[in-house]
């Protein structure tokens, strides 16, 4: 993809996303800042924020879970080197502790594919695993929402006994609903 499509596409997906029901009536939302070739929630995040939504982004802790920050504008990042793996944009302010994310009203979740059956593919390193986990053992039921592109939603993704299926997918062209 071009910057221009790429540009376009994230322009989309936030116009796409902004338009689900979840998401207007949100108090809190736990989201991330896109890196490399995922879609991008730049947009997103700060309409959310323009909104009076809270918005909170991971920060990656060395076992691989996530810590969370309030993100309050695009000056409210710091790029963080995790060791060999890529930098992340993550709040700068204070953090809010791992069950932090318990307390948000829709999650959205990265991947890098989903199925006709709502089953989230990761890039395998368990962070968001985790997250569902938590969600799942304190009681919270937020709507739990991917950002893909169109050709990241696929027939099946592989399963594992501790996935959980999300609630809907939004790409740019649109939005699919699983039950």
């Amino acid at each position: 993809m071009t910057t221009d499509d790429v540009r376009a596409a994230a322009a989309a997906l936030a116009e796409r996303a902004l338009e689900l029901p979840e998401l207007a009536h949100a108090r809190t939302v736990a989201a991330y800042v896109s890196v490399g070739t995922e879609p991008g929630t730049t947009t997103l995040l700060d309409a959310l924020h323009a909104r009076g939504v809270r918005v909170l982004l991971p920060a990656l802790l060395p076992d691989n879970d996530l810590d969370w920050g309030a993100y309050t504008g695009e000056g409210s990042l710091a790029r963080v080197q995790h060791g060999g793996k890529m930098a992340l944009l993550e709040p700068s302010g204070r953090r809010l502790g791992p069950d932090a994310v318990t307390t948000a009203d829709v999650v959205l979740l990265p991947g890098l594919a989903v199925d006709e059956r709502g089953m989230r593919l990761g890039r395998g390193g368990g962070s968001y695993d985790r997250v569902l986990a938590r969600l799942s053992d304190s009681g919270a039921r937020p709507s739990l929402v991917v950002l893909l592109y169109d050709t990241e939603v696929v027939e099946r993704v592989p399963e594992e006994a501790h996935d959980r299926p999300v609630h809907a997918v939004v790409t740019p062209s649109g939005t699919r609903r699983f039950t």
